[in-house]
């Protein structure tokens, strides 16, 4: 096993991979940037060095100084968690260069798959089903190849993943300032400004395979995630198993053997995850492979009772698996919010700032895998993810319950959440009947898209916060603070300003 693992991100992820590593007993470290010199993953781990300004193409995207920290702290491998250095290739060879471990797959690996175009003519070679599609060198190329495939038709950039430069085209006429716009985000994001076009498969469930293969030859997968409640081609609420009448034990079972014949095309190793479209009728088409960890990979751990980041390390460290496909069982069923600070009703813009109050929920199946605490400070310069929470039922009924009661539960307050929006999910009857798709939240937007706290909330909070203060300075408790829920559906006003004060 290693001597010291440096984890090469921040947040949320980091502190994730930190805590299996304690329990491994192999010494951490963290790096930072001047914005997190006050996170909360710096804290945790054994040893923190800094590595450049607040923005993250001069610090956590910078492999050189991840590499020097390795050198200063004696941490003989590297792991990179999700985004970031995650899937840079180059990074894996100048690792290997170094004599230090990447915790995940090989650079050939990683550039079979990480480059779209490549992936799809690796899948088809392999005999794995995709999306009917075509490249094109310039813009008349696309457009004759859009017209042969029929429309709607999806862009996508070759080095993509994320939502990030893929617009869907309705029309001939649209094609090409689409292409501009997907070209522009492409290259802002990936540096690449690559894109090719898919046929668009209309109101598809977005179900992905987990899978994990070490070294010696072994592959299994760990079931299905159903990723279909997006916005802007981007996830937000994932659940296992699927919930769609269509995804069988025998369709799954089918699903993970084709994820394991993808991953072993590429001589993968580590945990990766194949990802599919499906269509109404149950006909599923790869879409791409993700070769990291996921952000969505805690409710896979819930209803398999693995940890993957520790088979990650086992992996890198040489490992055999130890265990094939018939010793996976899967039990119970997850489901994982994305906290953000982000305003909803604004078109899920960011809202950064500082987290003046925090109430995290917990109780019976409920798991909340955050960087956040009271103080800590939502930047700008990152993704405003303020924590995933997951829950874990022997049902999916009793999931949604739980998901509900651990909602009501959380209370932000600095910064606009997302919360209420994931409870309006929680409350919709098309949720409910497990009958979405990745249209979901622009077929009831009218219904989710509220924002998180304004109106007679915001005032609610205020007068709370007052009444609370009164009752201090008077030496007495708020024990009695009504219980009555809010309009948007989280706590009252009244109680969160009391809470507020009870610290």
């Amino acid at each position: 096993m290693f001597d010291k693992v440096l984890v090469a991100n921040r947040g949320e992820i980091a502190i994730r991979v930190i805590r299996t590593l304690r329990e491994m007993g192999i010494p951490s470290v963290a790096v930072y940037s001047d914005a997190d010199r006050a996170a909360l993953h710096v804290r945790m781990a054994d040893e923190a060095y800094a590595i450049g300004p607040a923005p993250s193409a001069e610090s956590y995207l910078v492999g050189e100084r991840i590499l020097e920290v390795c050198r200063k702290s004696g941490a003989n491998a590297i792991h990179p968690g999700y985004g970031f250095l995650s899937e840079n290739a180059g990074f894996v060879r100048a690792c290997e260069a170094a004599g230090i471990t990447f915790i995940g797959p090989d650079a050939s690996a990683m550039e079979e798959m990480g480059d779209k175009t490549r992936a799809r003519a690796k899948m088809i070679a392999a005999g794995v089903p995709v999306v009917p599609g075509a490249e094109g060198d310039t813009p008349d190329e696309l457009l004759a190849a859009a017209g042969r495939l029929g429309y709607p038709v999806m862009l996508k950039a070759s080095a993509g993943g994320g939502g990030k430069g893929m617009r869907l085209v309705e029309r001939e006429e649209d094609l090409l300032g689409a292409l501009e716009r997907a070209q522009s985000e492409a290259r802002s994001a990936f540096g690449d400004d690559n894109v090719y076009v898919e046929k668009a498969i209309v109101g598809p469930r977005h179900i992905e395979i987990q899978v994990l293969a070490d070294g010696h030859g072994n592959a299994v997968h760990i079931f299905e995630r159903d990723c279909s409640i997006q916005r802007r081609h981007q996830k937000v609420i994932e659940e296992s198993p699927s919930p769609f009448p269509a995804v069988t034990a025998e369709k799954v079972a089918e699903m993970g053997e084709v994820a394991v014949k993808a991953a072993k095309a590429v001589d993968y190793r580590g945990a990766g995850t194949v990802e599919f479209l499906m269509d109404e009728n149950g006909e599923f088409y790869f879409l791409e492979m993700n070769t990291r960890l996921q952000v969505e990979h805690p409710i896979t751990e819930l209803t398999s009772g693995l940890d993957l980041v520790r088979e990650q390390v086992r992996i890198a460290a040489g490992v055999e698996l130890g265990y094939g496909q018939d010793a996976i069982v899967r039990r119970g069923h997850a489901i994982e919010c994305r906290i953000y600070a982000e305003d909803p009703a604004s078109g899920f813009l960011p809202s950064p700032g500082t987290i003046a109050v925090l109430r995290v929920p917990a109780g019976p199946g409920v798991r909340d895998d955050s960087g956040a605490y009271e103080g800590a400070e939502v930047s700008s310069y990152y993704d405003p993810l303020v924590s995933k929470l997951c829950v874990w039922a022997a049902t999916r009924e009793a999931a949604v319950d739980r998901m509900r009661r651990a909602l009501s539960e959380y209370v932000v307050a600095g910064v606009r959440t997302n919360i209420p929006f994931h409870l309006a999910v929680m409350n919709n009857s098309a949720f409910i009947a497990g009958t979405y798709d990745t249209g979901f939240i622009d077929a009831h937007k009218d219904e989710l898209l509220t924002s998180g706290t304004t109106g007679d909330s915001a005032t609610a909070i205020a007068v709370g916060a007052a009444l609370a203060q009164a009752f201090e300075d008077r030496g007495q408790a708020p024990a009695a603070a009504p219980r009555q829920q809010s309009s948007n559906g989280t706590m009252s006003g009244w109680r969160l300003g009391a809470l507020s004060r009870l610290r």
